[in-house]
């Protein structure tokens, strides 16, 4: 098939999507496909006919995600033409030329519901979850409510919008995050005044609200949902720190185990609390839940991820291979589900 693997964007987590969708376009064009690799906010402004029968490598210019998120303003920069448009040169008209995109894409726009209302609207097939399951779970705020009338258990916590008064306090230490956004950009951890004010401010850099939360301190988990069956649970340790950017992309410096070392209680217990939390977000085709351990082995559910990570450290692909399928079967998998 004619696919259209889309990433990049002007997201913080630009770096992670070109490194997802650089791993998915080669899996895809080892399987017979006829893969392109597009960045949706440069486009492609050379001539499009025939573009999917050119002989080139696509993701020669992807590299390994940096330890720091990228400079949007630069990214954005970059662009020749005037335009606002959150697709780049003829970007779309590719797309409708593909039998499917695989969308690769973290964080807005990417991941938030309005990429996925375009398609719908045009008629593009795509992957993952639909414009509705997308903007559900990308807002911690909503997310948080909803885990709330489902009773999936998560940590206490509040919204804070910039400028006003906060009605409730949640004691120390506390988490304060961003509440758009993901790969823990935006996210920090408070134990007192002084921390919690600066973390407010740094995470208000990334939207005019967020979400203050009750640390757990524990050990951290994911499940993987595909097609509303649970994968195995994987355990992602870091080194030093908690699992943030860094520890996640930043290969060595995080020990992950997958199945992961709990009890087989503990372990379905989080599998039927991501297969719930997939169904209360109404997602679709493929997602990822965080969790976290408490010492008295108590289960909290953080959030769920729309367009998981498919990077060479990334953790559905652990996961899906503990499965005993590999990184291309997985993609295939995810492919077809878009179609059916």
């Amino acid at each position: 098939m004619k696919i259209v693997v889309l990433a990049g964007g002007i997201s913080t987590e630009r770096d992670v999507s070109l490194s997802s969708g650089g791993m998915i376009y080669q899996a895809l064009s080892q399987r017979g496909h006829q893969a392109i690799l597009l960045d949706v906010w440069l486009g492609y402004e050379e001539d499009i006919r025939g573009i999917f029968e050119l002989e080139t490598d696509w993701a020669v210019q992807v590299k390994a995600v940096a330890e720091e998120n990228p400079d949007i303003e630069a990214i954005k920069a970059l662009r020749r033409d005037d335009s606002k448009s959150f697709f780049g040169p003829n970007v779309l008209e590719i797309c409708r030329m593909a039998d499917c995109v695989f969308l690769a894409l973290h964080g807005a726009g990417g991941e938030d519901g309005r990429i996925q209302a375009c398609f719908e609207l045009l008629g593009i097939p795509y992957t993952g979850a639909d414009f509705v399951g997308s903007c559900l779970a990308m807002d911690k705020g909503i997310t948080k409510d909803i885990f709330q009338t489902w009773n999936i258990p998560t940590p206490v916590g509040i919204r804070v919008k910039k400028g006003e008064t906060e009605e409730r306090r949640i004691s120390y230490p506390c988490i304060v995050k961003a509440s758009c956004g993901g790969s823990s950009i935006g996210v920090y951890i408070a134990e007192n005044d002084g921390e919690y004010e600066s973390a407010k401010k740094e995470a208000w850099r990334y939207g005019d609200e967020i979400i203050v939360e009750q640390y757990i301190k524990g050990r951290e988990f994911s499940v993987g949902v595909i097609d509303g069956r649970a994968l195995p649970v994987i355990e992602m340790a870091p080194k030093k720190g908690f699992y943030d950017y860094r520890n996640k992309y930043q290969a060595g410096t995080t020990i992950e185990t997958c199945p992961a070392q709990i009890s087989e209680e503990k372990s379905r217990e989080m599998q039927e609390i991501a297969e719930r939390v997939f169904r209360a977000l109404r997602l679709k085709s493929y997602a990822r839940m965080d969790f976290v351990m408490s010492a008295g082995e108590e289960v909290y559910c953080l959030e769920g991820n729309t367009l998981p990570g498919m990077t060479p450290t990334s953790l559905l692909p652990q996961e899906a291979a503990a499965a005993g399928m590999d990184f291309g079967e997985l993609c295939e998998k995810i492919l077809q589900m878009a179609l059916t």
